[in-house]
């Protein structure tokens, strides 16, 4: 077991952001999890992340307990790449020292020590998302799908149990989308790859590969369990609230309105 949570709440200023979650990754598993605008995705990614602690219930993580065992060690566990951690990082950082930086939990090199290890390590990883050639570059001058990229390089530096990726090809136009979901398959395809857990909004950004997923609206589960059962247009049209029909081919997924609804005349109601 990667992560248990059980009966988790979290309530921030008097809202209720997750109710009564219970939810159990297990090793070899690779997750999304969809929703609607505030359906608490990110909050419970950074539950995941032990950022976030439960008003209620528990959370088991990487066979610890929140509360009970040291959060740094637990966190220098998990590679995290999210837009939370991306707008710290300094846009005049040399692109290989934002990867290397991630083996001491900072945003941006001062007086730390790195190893030839830290750098081949770096190196090697902006390698395997194809971002090779942009080591010396600053991180400021890359084009978004490069960040991107760069990011998820970052999250894998400390050779993470568990990555976690919260909306990685979110502003990204069609040709970078897809160029990023060609990496994230791969990723999720390698057995050595960690546990992984992602976010997004849409099933077309689900790289092959993906085994689970579990569905939020209003901060409670619609469903979770292996993708063939959660990804379906019941389900999917329960979760975010207008009749949906699903499509699978070659792996990936696809989510339209139902066309009887399309032609009816009538307007779909807003998520």
């Amino acid at each position: 077991m990667v992560l248990r949570l059980d009966s988790v709440t979290v309530v921030r200023d008097g809202a209720t952001l997750l109710s009564d979650i219970h939810w159990t990754v297990a090793d070899g598993e690779r997750w999304v999890i969809l929703g609607p605008n505030g359906a608490g995705k990110t909050t419970l990614l950074q539950v995941a992340a032990s950022r976030v602690f439960p008003t209620r219930g528990t959370v088991d993580l990487l066979g610890g307990r929140l509360g009970e065992v040291d959060v740094f060690d637990l966190r220098s566990r998990v590679g995290l790449a999210s837009s939370a951690v991306a707008d710290l990082l300094p846009a005049t950082e040399r692109v290989l020292d934002v990867v290397m930086t991630a083996a001491w939990a900072v945003l941006g090199r001062a007086t730390e020590k790195y190893t030839d290890d830290d750098r081949w390590r770096a190196l090697e990883l902006l390698a395997q998302v194809g971002c090779g050639n942009l080591a010396e570059r600053r991180y400021g001058t890359l084009s978004e799908g490069e960040r991107k990229r760069v990011q998820i390089a970052r999250a894998l530096m400390t050779d993470p149990e568990l990555l976690l990726m919260d909306e990685p090809a979110a502003g990204l136009d069609l040709g970078a989308r897809e160029a990023l979901l060609v990496r994230l398959t791969r990723l999720v395809a390698d057995p050595l790859s960690p546990v992984t857990i992602m976010v997004s909004h849409h099933v077309e950004e689900i790289p092959p590969g993906v085994t689970h997923a579990l569905l939020l609206r209003a901060g409670r589960v619609v469903a979770a369990g292996p993708v063939e059962t959660v990804l379906t247009g019941p389900t999917l049209s329960a979760c975010f609230g207008i009749p949906l029909e699903v499509g699978a081919g070659a792996g990936r997924f696809s989510a339209r309105l139902m066309p009887v609804f399309q032609h009816s005349g009538r307007t779909a109601p807003s998520v």
